[in-house]
C-alpha cells in the first residue's frame, strides 16, 4: 500500500485517480479518505479539516458577548461571523456566529458552555450533530463511490469531483471482499467471550480458508495474515458488531497476541471492551442495534446488522451511500430515515439554510374539526369479499413523493406567510403552497424520482440477469427511501417535518384516488378494493389492453404515473377471524395469469408463523395456482382438505423433518 499521508506537490507527484471508498475523523483536525485507484491499489489521504457549528442570537452584539465569555484556553476554537438562513422559514439571512473546533471531544464542550452561558434560552446551536465525514462530505460537495482526483499540498487535499451523484451509468470499482465466521467451543448453550476458538472460517476469492491448527494465539495470527494476504476492501461478518470482533480480541487478550489483532488498514486494534447498542421503537416493535466496530480502512458489513444488505444488495447500498451523501459503513447499518436526513442536510447546506439542533417548533393550533378534517391518512375501499375473476390490478409509481414534487409540498411551503393569496390551496383543508420558492423537500425528491423511474425501465430491458438484479436493487433501494421521506414529514423529531405538510399529502393522494375512481367507473370498470395508491378494478371481458388504455387516460388526467401490475386469473378477498362478515383491508391472495402469486396478511407472508404453516399455505396456492378461474378454483377444494389432513396428521404423529425448512 503506497501511503499519500505525507504531504506532495503537484511538480513532485501526480494526482491521483479514483473513487472514494471511505473516510473518518483521523485525530483532531484531520480527515481520512481511502481511495481505490484504477489499478486496484488503495490509497490514503489525509486533509486538514476542521468541523464547526453556528450560533444565532436576538443580535450581533450578543454573538460578541458570547465569544468574549467563552473558555479560550480550555479549547482551540475560531470564531467568525457569515450570513445564513435560521431555519427553514427564514427568508432573508441573518448574521450568525460560525465557531470552528478541532474534534468531537470539543464539540461537546462548547456546545454546553454556550447552551450554559444563554441560561438554555438565548442561543440556539444549529448544525450540531451532523456526523462529521457527512459534514466534510457536504462543504467539499463529494459522495461515497464517487469518482475523483486528489491532490495533496502542504497537508490540504484539492479535491476535483469527476462524477455526479445524478448519474445513472456510473461505475463501481472492482472490489475485494472476504466473509468472516468463527466456530467457538462452547461450553453451555450459548457462546460467551471465555469459549475457546474452535475454528476461524475466510471466505476469499471463491476459496474457502479454515484455520483450524494450532493454538489460539496462531489461529488469531494466522487470520490476521490471510486478511492482509487477500487484502480485502470489505469485510463480511455475521455478528461482527455484536460479538464476533470482540471476541476475537478477548481471546488475542487471553493469548497475548492482542497487538497484533489488526484486520484494517490502519494500526488499529480492536478494543476488547463491547460498545453498549442502542434500541429504538419502530411500528409498534422494540429492535436493538448493536454499536459498529470499524476496520480502518475497510468496510465492514455486518449481515446481522444489517437489513438493508440483504434486501439491496452492495448495488443498493452504494446507489443510496451516493444519493444520500452518506458513508457506506453507516448505510449498511443506520435506519432508512437517517439516510433520507442525509441528502435533506446536504440540500440544506448547499442553500445556506442552518438545521437547529433541538427542534422546538410546535404545531400549529388546530380545532377539534380542523383535526377531523385535516388527520384522516390515505383513503381506502374496503374490499369485496369472496372470490374474484379477471380483476386488474392497477399502481400510482410512488404517489406522495411525486405528489410532494408536482405540488411543492415541504415543511416551509406549507402554509407560508409569504404568499397567503396563493392560488395553490390544498384540496379539502384550505392549506396556501408557496408561489415564490420551491421547498427543500421537492429538491432532494425530484433526483430520486427520475432515478428510480430511470432504473425500473433499464430493470424490464436487462437482456441478462446480473443486470437485471443491478438495476432492480438500485430502483428498490430508491422505492423505500421515498416512501420514508413522505413518513418522515409526519414525525414529531423530524428536523424536515411539519404535521401540517404530511396531512397535505395525504390530502391530494386522497382527491387523486377518487379522480381515479370516477374515471375507471365512468369506463365501466367496478372497484373491487382500494388502499391509498392502489386500486382492484373488474370488468366483464376486459383483456390486458383495456387495463392499459385506462392506465393511459388516468396519467392524462392525474398527471401522475400509473402502473398496470397485471391480471389476476381469481382473486380472494377475506374476511376479519372475529368477525367474518367485515373484510380486512390488506390480507387476500391470487394469481395473475402467467402464475405468479400474490398473498398479503396471511400466514405464508408473516415472520410470526410457526415454518409447518408457512409450507402448508405455500403448498395450497402452489397447486390452487393451477385453476384457471372461480370455479376451477372451487373444484379444487377438496384437495386443500386433503393437504390438510395430512399436515395435521404429521403434527399428530411428531413427524416433522422435511417440515421445518
Amino acid at each position: 500500500m503506497r501511503d499519500l499521508n505525507r504531504p506532495f506537490s503537484l511538480n513532485s507527484e501526480a494526482p491521483v485517480r479514483g473513487w472514494m471508498l471511505d473516510l473518518y475523523l483521523e485525530k483532531a483536525g484531520k480527515m481520512a479518505v481511502w481511495i481505490k485507484t484504477e489499478k486496484g491499489e488503495c490509497l490514503k489521504v489525509v486533509d486538514e479539516w476542521r468541523p464547526y457549528f453556528y450560533v444565532s442570537a436576538p443580535s450581533k452584539k450578543d454573538l460578541e458577548q458570547l465569544i468574549r465569555y467563552l473558555p479560550k484556553n480550555e479549547v482551540e476554537a475560531e470564531f467568525d461571523f457569515v450570513e445564513k438562513f435560521v431555519g427553514l422559514q427564514s427568508n432573508e439571512r441573518s448574521t450568525v456566529l460560525k465557531v470552528t473546533f478541532p474534534d468531537a471531544d470539543s464539540l461537546r464542550f462548547l456546545t454546553g458552555v454556550v447552551w450554559r452561558l444563554g441560561d438554555y434560552d438565548k442561543y440556539r446551536l444549529w448544525n450540531v450533530d451532523i456526523p462529521l465525514p457527512q459534514m466534510y462530505l457536504y462543504e467539499k460537495d463529494l459522495f461515497p463511490f464517487a469518482y475523483v482526483e486528489a491532490a495533496v499540498k502542504d497537508g490540504n487535499v484539492s479535491w476535483r469531483l469527476m462524477d455526479s451523484a445524478e448519474s445513472v451509468d456510473y461505475q463501481i470499482p472492482s472490489l475485494r471482499t472476504v466473509n468472516l465466521k468463527a466456530e467457538i467451543a462452547s461450553r453451555g448453550a450459548l457462546p460467551t467471550f471465555e469459549d475457546p476458538i474452535a475454528k476461524i472460517l475466510v471466505e476469499a476469492d471463491g476459496e474457502q480458508i479454515t484455520i483450524d491448527s494450532a493454538d489460539e494465539g496462531e489461529k488469531i495470527i494466522t487470520l490476521v495474515k490471510t486478511i492482509r494476504e487477500h487484502d480485502p476492501d470489505i469485510v463480511f461478518s455475521e455478528g461482527g458488531d455484536d460479538f464476533l470482533f470482540t471476541y476475537l480480541a478477548r481471546r488475542a487478550l487471553k493469548n497475548n497476541v492482542l497487538s497484533e489483532l489488526e484486520l484494517g488498514r490502519e494500526k488499529a486494534g480492536i478494543n476488547v471492551v463491547q460498545k453498549k447498542g442502542t434500541t429504538y421503537f419502530s411500528y409498534g416493535r422494540v429492535y436493538y442495534r448493536a454499536a459498529p466496530q470499524r476496520l480502518l480502512g475497510r468496510l465492514h458489513i455486518d449481515l446481522k446488522n444489517s437489513g438493508f444488505y440483504e434486501r439491496y444488495g452492495l448495488e443498493g447500498l452504494v446507489e443510496i451511500a451516493r444519493t444520500c451523501r452518506i458513508p457506506l459503513y453507516s448505510v449498511s447499518r443506520v435506519t432508512i430515515g437517517t439516510s433520507m436526513k442525509s441528502i435533506q442536510l446536504y440540500q440544506a447546506h448547499k442553500d445556506d439554510i442552518l438545521v437547529p439542533w433541538k427542534k422546538n417548533e410546535p404545531e400549529n393550533f388546530k380545532t377539534a374539526r380542523d383535526l377531523l378534517t385535516a388527520d384522516r391518512g390515505g383513503f381506502y375501499f374496503e374490499p369485496k369479499l369472496g372470490i374474484h375473476d379477471n380483476v386488474g390490478e392497477i399502481d400510482f409509481s410512488s404517489m406522495y413523493p411525486t405528489l410532494m414534487l408536482k405540488k411543492n409540498i415541504s415543511p416551509e411551503t406549507v402554509g407560508c406567510k409569504c404568499c397567503p393569496n396563493s392560488r395553490n390551496r390544498v384540496p379539502e383543508l384550505g392549506y396556501n403552497i408557496c408561489e415564490k420558492r420551491v421547498g427543500i423537500i421537492p429538491k432532494v425528491l425530484e433526483p430520486m424520482l427520475k432515478k428510480r423511474a430511470y432504473y425500473k425501465a433499464a430493470r424490464d430491458k436487462a437482456s441478462n440477469a446480473e443486470e437485471k438484479m443491478k438495476f432492480d436493487q438500485r430502483q428498490v433501494a430508491f422505492k423505500i427511501i421515498l416512501c420514508t421521506c413522505f413518513g418522515y414529514m409526519g414525525y414529531r423529531n423530524a428536523r424536515f417535518g411539519k404535521v401540517d405538510a404530511f396531512n397535505a399529502a395525504c390530502a391530494y393522494a386522497r382527491k387523486t384516488l377518487m379522480d381515479t375512481v370516477y374515471l375507471a367507473e365512468q369506463k365501466g370498470f367496478e372497484i373491487v378494493h382500494g388502499i391509498v395508491d392502489s386500486l382492484y378494478i373488474k370488468k366483464p371481458n376486459a383483456t390486458d389492453k383495456d387495463f392499459v388504455e385506462l392506465c393511459r387516460e388516468i396519467t392524462e388526467k392525474t398527471e401522475l404515473p400509473i402502473s398496470y401490475e397485471g391480471r389476476y386469473k381469481w382473486i380472494v378477498f377475506l374476511p376479519s377471524k372475529t368477525n367474518p362478515g367485515v373484510p380486512v383491508l390488506n390480507r387476500f391472495y391470487g394469481v395473475f395469469q402467467d402464475g405468479k402469486i400474490k398473498a398479503r396478511g396471511i400466514e405464508v407472508r408473516r415472520r410470526d408463523a410457526p415454518n409447518i404453516v408457512n409450507c402448508f399455505q405455500a403448498e395450497i396456492l402452489q397447486e390452487m395456482a393451477k385453476a384457471r378461474n372461480s370455479e376451477e378454483f372451487i373444484q379444487r377444494i377438496p384437495y386443500a382438505f386433503r393437504l390438510l389432513r395430512r399436515y395435521a396428521d404429521k403434527i399428530l404423529s411428531k413427524e416433522k423433518r422435511g417440515v421445518h425448512t
